[in-house]
Order: structure tokens, then sequence, then C-alpha cells
């Protein structure tokens, strides 16, 4: 007998949740009305029991449940979501943290929110009106908390529109939107805990709405949110902006002021220090020390989503020879727009640095990193049907 396709999968991910999750899956079980069809999948990067407790509930569930442990946990929590994601299969798709400050009960109320609005992502708030975020513990969570909304809705003010809680971790979404992401962006690419912002900026869901809640206090377990998830994060934000083209040329052009730092360093102690170089030679060098500066931070900012597609030296080498045919090119070309097209000195130089800036960047980000972004565009979101595990034994058929 065919078991029914689901209404609504509910994907928990988890790390060392063991105390949290009997309790979880029964507030879920009763929360969820008489007769709907839910799956719950667990994406587990846990080190402790964890997964010997789920399959312990699991079996006394009246859910289907669906236990997928990551032998390798890339991208965080983020990859965790989007990982039991791919293993579901319901047409709406909630995400819930395992540490029960998130309540089940709101579950049924975000689907039908979505449903009566035809909103394709429906957000459990802390900030809209009505919702509390008392659980966040201490005026230092609170404060990097708001801190972060501000800036993540001051970044993407279009894709964050009408969204009061880009941070949350409670929220429903359509699978019609997650899908959008590989077939018309670059695919989702997770970074730390901070899903929802992901699923936002690249899903591009048609119709946001908000459910506000009251955000609970941990149940059992440690908080998740530390200083190495708070860089990933950072390092998030600067991905997601420089997905635009557009974007990836201005940030470009900052590293590249930058760059002069280490190279106006360089050269002065190469000709006031020590037995002074020529000009010319001390220059070459100091070149070279701000290239680096940028390849540092382009790689790694920029592009970082990229770079395991190359050998590092390979991308060091090509961006220093495209940095030296910069330096190399500029003075010819003014000569040449002061000769022939009869220009003074100064606007010369500034639109020759312009033109080969444009080259300098068309070249890295259209042919040092064009296969992975391109790899990336056609990387497919769900896995194939036959790397998806079978559900737990269900008790009740």
């Amino acid at each position: 007998m065919t078991t029914p396709p689901a209404d609504v999968s509910i994907v928990v991910p988890t790390f060392n949740e063991a105390d949290n999750i009997h309790e979880l899956l029964d507030r879920i079980a009763a929360a969820l009305p008489s007769g709907t069809r839910a799956e719950v999948v667990f994406a587990d990067d846990s080190t402790d029991h964890t997964c010997e407790v789920i399959e312990e509930a699991a079996a006394y569930c009246p859910l289907s449940v669906i236990l997928h442990h990551r032998p390798v946990p890339e991208g965080g929590l983020g990859g965790a979501v989007v990982e039991g994601i791919a293993r579901s299969s319901a047409p709406w798709i909630v995400v819930i943290d395992a540490d029960l400050q998130h309540p089940p009960e709101l579950i049924p109320e975000l689907i039908a929110r979505g449903r009566t609005s035809a909103a394709e992502l429906v957000v459990a708030s802390r900030y809209a009106a009505g919702g509390d975020r008392s659980g966040l513990a201490g005026g230092y969570r609170k404060l990097v908390s708001s801190t972060s909304t501000l800036v993540t809705k001051g970044l993407f003010p279009r894709a964050l529109s009408g969204l009061t809680d880009p941070m949350s971790g409670f929220f429903a979404i359509r699978r019609t939107a997650v899908d959008r992401a590989s077939t018309e962006n670059e695919g989702l690419q997770p970074l730390g805990y901070k899903i929802l912002l992901e699923l936002a900026v690249r899903c591009l869901p048609r119709g946001i709405a908000e459910v506000p809640y009251t955000f609970g206090e941990r149940h059992a377990g440690e908080s998740k949110s530390t200083a190495k998830e708070g860089m990933r994060f950072l390092r998030h934000l600067i991905t997601l902006r420089t997905a635009d083209a557009r974007a990836r040329a201005i940030a470009f052009g900052l590293i590249g002021l930058s760059g002069f730092v280490p190279n106006l360093v360089l050269l002065w102690l190469l000709t006031t220090t020590g037995p002074a170089l020529h000009y010319a030679p001390a220059e070459i060098i100091a070149n070279q020390a701000g290239l680096l500066w940028n390849f540092a931070l382009i790689d790694s900012l920029v592009y970082r989503n990229q770079r395991r597609h190359h050998r590092r030296s390979v991308r060091l080498l090509t961006f220093t020879a495209v940095g030296n045919a910069d330096l190399v090119a500029r003075i010819p070309l003014s000569a040449l727009l002061i000769t022939a097209g009869g220009m003074t000195a100064v606007p010369a130089t500034a639109l020759s640095m312009a033109i080969v800036f444009t080259a300098r960047f068309l070249l890295v980000d259209r042919w040092l990193y064009r296969r992975a972004l391109e790899r990336t565009r056609t990387s497919p979101l769900h896995v194939a049907p036959e790397r998806v595990p079978d559900p737990l034994p269900d008790p009740l058929g």
C-alpha cells in the first residue's frame, strides 16, 4: 500500500539536543490538527546520543520521522536545514529549532496564514506586534539580535521588505519558492545558523506574511549562538550581498582601494630605510604587497563559495598576473589618450584607471571564477531519490 504524500514537512536541525527530542515530538504531534499528514525530518550534526534518542522517540510517535545524520556538518546549522529540506517531500516546509524556544503549537497557524494569504513565506516573528523576545538570555544577546536585524534589513531592503524578524529560525515556506533558488538564482549556499536570510534573499518568495510569537527559554542544552557563528554570519552577509555582479564590482573596487595602504607602506620602507631602492623596482615590489592584500580579501570574502574549484596557488598567480598587467597597461593607455585623444594628463589618467579597473574586474569575475559560478548555478537543490533515506517505522501505519 502506497503511503499518502505528506501535507507538511517539519525540518528540525539538531546538535546535541537529546534532552529535548521526546517533548518536541510530543508537542508537534499534539499541535497538528487531526488528519494532518506530516513528516518530521531531523538533520543531525550531534556528537552525543541524540540520534539514538530520535530513533527511540520515533517508535512511539504518530508522525513519520526521518533521521539524517550528517557525517560532515558542512555549512553549519543552515547547511543542516538545507539537507533536511532536500529529504522532505511536502508542499509546505516548516523549519523549527529543537530547543523548544520555538513553540510547536504555532505550526498550524503558520501554514494557515500562508494558505489564506497566498504568501510563499510565513515567518514567526519576535518583533511583530504581539511578539516577544524575552527568551533571549541577557542584554548582550538582545543587543546582538537587534543589531543583526538592523544591519541585515539595511543591506537587503527589497528582499526583506515587510519582514520584521529576518533572524528568525522559525518559519514556513512553500516548496515552490525553495525550488526557485535552483532554477532562477545561484542555488542555496548556507553558512551558519541564519538560514531564513538565505532563503528570503535567494528564493525571492512571492509574498511574505508574519505571525507574532513569544520566543521562549531554552528547555535543555546549550545555545548555538557563539562568536564563531557570529563571524560565519558576517561572512554570509558579504556573500549574499555580493551575489549581484554590480555589488561584486563595488566590493572589488573598495578592496582595491584598501590595497593602497600596504602598497604605500612598503614603498616608503623600501625607498627610505636601509639601502634605499630606486623608485621603479621599489614600486614593482610594493605593488605585489597590495595585490596580495587584495587577493586575500577578494578570494576569502567576495568569492568565498567559488575558491574550492581552483587551486589557491593558481588563483593567486593568475590574480597577480592580471594585477601587474594592470600596472603596465595604465601608462601606455594614458599616453595614447593624451597624444591621440587630445586629453590632458589628469583626465587621461583617470579614464585609463577606470578602463583598466573594468577590464581587471571582468577578467577576475568572468574568467578566473567563471567555472565555479556556472557550477553553482546549475547544482540541483534536491538530492537524488536513491539518496533519500527511508523514514523510521511509523507504528500507526
